[in-house]
């Protein structure tokens, strides 16, 4: 089966080609700004928004009046109108909010370019990209497949990276008579079938107090930058620490990544059909003892994972409602939790059995 996969390396550009970047996403910026202020106006005349092949011819006369726009690729600017007429077909369907404007003040920066007539390769220990050349990057698995997008991204931390967009065929895994019923828990993470616990590895409570520390830091430099009545782009020591505690928030996401993926990969492999139980994690959150422990599982996430990774392998995700708590509360916790288990490997079997 031929699916979309991404592979991210980080890059290490020079300082021609980093200056480059930045301009890049500057252009892209300024240009999904511009017409999403052309959108708007027009909107409040018309009553209609302005279709993507108008925003492009614009964009061709806009580039005749502003030169610099010309010294970036011209993809990229293009990609930026694309994702502005996605942005609008999807809040139209109700998909998501209305589309604002980007700011610059964003840490994180990012453009997309598409692959055209070879612009866009793997060259050894180099990547090549459009007007940046070959670039060096840290190349650490292959990317089977044939290259369609390349998604270039500068961290908070200052560090820079590459997300290619392949098409690439995947192989269904061999077929398993293994049922998997599973309740994700604060304590636990993830409860399955079988009794066995795949533990929260807690990667927020393990770097919280480095973390905290680092943040104390940096609001203590904020407020000596205020008293001598330097611009926070002036404060060097302020700027130095934002990268430091960018640096700590970012090792936490990438461990818990690679945990999340881990897991999903594993009970991927191992089960044929899997029931999970459909939290409302929205309304956990609003718990405040609750708040932490459901941001640093990350549920969300790791239920995405196991659909996207289940439909590439030919396995079946269902999810179930149940109308009981499964939280242990008492002393015949365990023969609740066997109940909760058992209905929601039964609904998730009957809703694949359907689906077929």
């Amino acid at each position: 089966m031929l699916i979309l996969k991404a592979y991210k390396f980080r890059i290490y550009p020079n300082r021609y080609q980093q200056e480059l970047i930045a301009k890049t996403m500057g252009c892209s910026r300024f240009v999904f700004n511009h017409f999403l202020n052309a959108w708007n106006d027009a909107y409040k005349h018309s009553g209609k928004g302005l279709s993507y092949n108008a925003c492009s011819a614009q964009l061709t006369q806009l580039k005749k009046e502003l030169t610099w726009l010309r010294e970036v690729d011209s993809v990229a600017l293009q990609s930026s109108l694309k994702n502005l007429d996605d942005s609008f077909k999807r809040f139209f369907k109700k998909q998501n909010d209305v589309p604002r404007f980007k700011s610059k003040r964003n840490k994180e920066q990012s453009y997309t370019t598409k692959k055209t007539k070879g612009n866009i390769a793997i060259i050894d220990s180099k990547i090549k990209l459009p007007k940046l050349g070959l670039v060096k990057f840290a190349k650490s698995r292959e990317a089977d497949g044939r290259i369609i997008s390349a998604t270039v991204r500068r961290n908070p931390s200052g560090k820079y990276f590459v997300s290619l967009l392949v098409e690439t065929d995947v192989k269904e895994l061999p077929k398993t008579s293994s049922s998997c019923g599973m309740d994700v828990t604060r304590e636990d993470f993830a409860m399955l079938f079988d009794g066995s616990a795949r533990w929260n590895s807690k990667l927020f409570s393990t770097l919280e107090d480095r973390l905290a520390k680092e943040q104390r830091v940096l609001s203590r430099r904020k407020e000596q930058a205020l008293k001598k009545n330097k611009l926070m782009c002036e404060a060097k020591n302020y700027q130095k620490q934002i990268i430091k505690v960018a640096r700590i928030s970012e090792r936490i996401a990438n461990i818990r990544a690679d945990y999340l993926h881990k897991i999903s990969t594993e009970i991927v492999k191992n089960h044929e059909i899997i029931g999970i139980e459909n939290l409302q994690a929205n309304n956990m959150i609003k718990n405040g003892s609750r708040a932490k422990s459901v941001y640093d599982a990350s549920w969300r996430q790791f239920k995405s994972m196991l659909e996207y990774k289940a439909k590439w392998y030919g396995r079946k995700v269902a999810t179930a409602a149940i109308d009981f708590d499964s939280s242990p509360t008492g002393s015949n916790c365990s023969c609740k939790y066997n109940e909760f288990i058992i209905n929601l490997l039964g609904v998730a079997v009957q809703r694949v059995k359907s689906s077929q």
